[in-house]
């Protein structure tokens, strides 16, 4: 395996990626990631049980390489959790017998993945009294409590990397406090957006999406999100400012010791 550092490498890969696109979309917007400083690189601490700080984004060739990958490296270990992300079908299974067979408890979860060629155009103006703001370290305890894999001290942590380092936007309501946001992930990925209840309906998905995505595009990046696919309110809502659904499931693969 061939550790690349140096640009012309990178930019090289990134083209080879372009062209392989949906599928390597984890891995393509990693790869824009580290050429561009590395911002997601959080190494403040190494907890074995972390799979928000274990992550790793997969593409692959020919199905050699990905058992070379998992089982020829420390990509999956007995000693520490991981998070592997992919495109490709067989990656679940793959990672499944590798990771069960070193006494890993494996977990798979599937989204669709959904790219905006343009930047998101939302249908609606904000609604009066809102307004736009990056997402601010204070917030951090409402989105910790609100994702579905969150609620515990590592998912705050990790959370709170990606709204130091990363672009994100939210909509604050008349007291300040945030009623829709997004979040960019190390793999360049829209994530951890939520809209609290009180305010779904409104089009304020676009709003925030729109934000972010004009930054993206700007600087040449996918513009993507990942979705469960039975969320079909934020499927037609996504659709609806212009995301377009890819072919292929979106594996998130979350492994634990025992």
């Amino acid at each position: 395996m061939q550790i690349l550092r140096c640009p012309a490498q990178l930019q090289l890969l990134e083209e080879t990626l372009w062209k392989s696109l949906p599928t390597s979309l984890p891995v393509l917007g990693t790869v824009m990631m580290v050429a561009r400083g590395n911002p997601a690189s959080h190494e403040e601490h190494r907890d074995p049980r972390d799979y928000y700080i274990n992550q790793l984004a997969v593409f692959y060739r020919d199905k050699g390489a990905l058992q070379a990958l998992l089982g020829g490296t420390e990509a999956v270990t007995r000693a520490r959790a991981f998070q592997i992300m992919g495109m490709q079908d067989g990656l679940d299974e793959a990672v499944q017998e590798v990771a069960s067979a070193r006494g890993l408890k494996v977990e798979t979860i599937q989204h669709r993945a959904l790219i905006s060629p343009e930047p998101p155009q939302p249908r609606r103006q904000m609604p009066p009294g809102l307004r736009l703001e990056p997402v601010s370290p204070s917030h951090v305890p409402l989105l910790n409590a609100t994702w579905a894999l969150g609620g515990n001290v590592r998912s705050r942590a990790f959370l709170l990397g990606l709204v130091r380092t990363l672009p994100s936007a939210c909509l604050l309501g008349p007291r300040g406090r945030p009623v829709c946001w997004s979040l960019l992930d190390g793999q360049g990925c829209l994530r951890h957006g939520y809209t609290v209840p009180a305010w779904r309906g409104h089009g304020l998905t676009g709003v925030v999406l729109a934000a972010i995505g004009r930054e993206l595009h700007a600087r040449g990046f996918p513009v993507y999100c990942a979705v469960r696919p039975h969320n079909t309110a934020s499927l037609r809502a996504l659709q609806a400012i212009g995301f377009l659904p890819q072919p292929g499931t979106f594996y998130m693969i979350l492994g634990t010791p025992k």
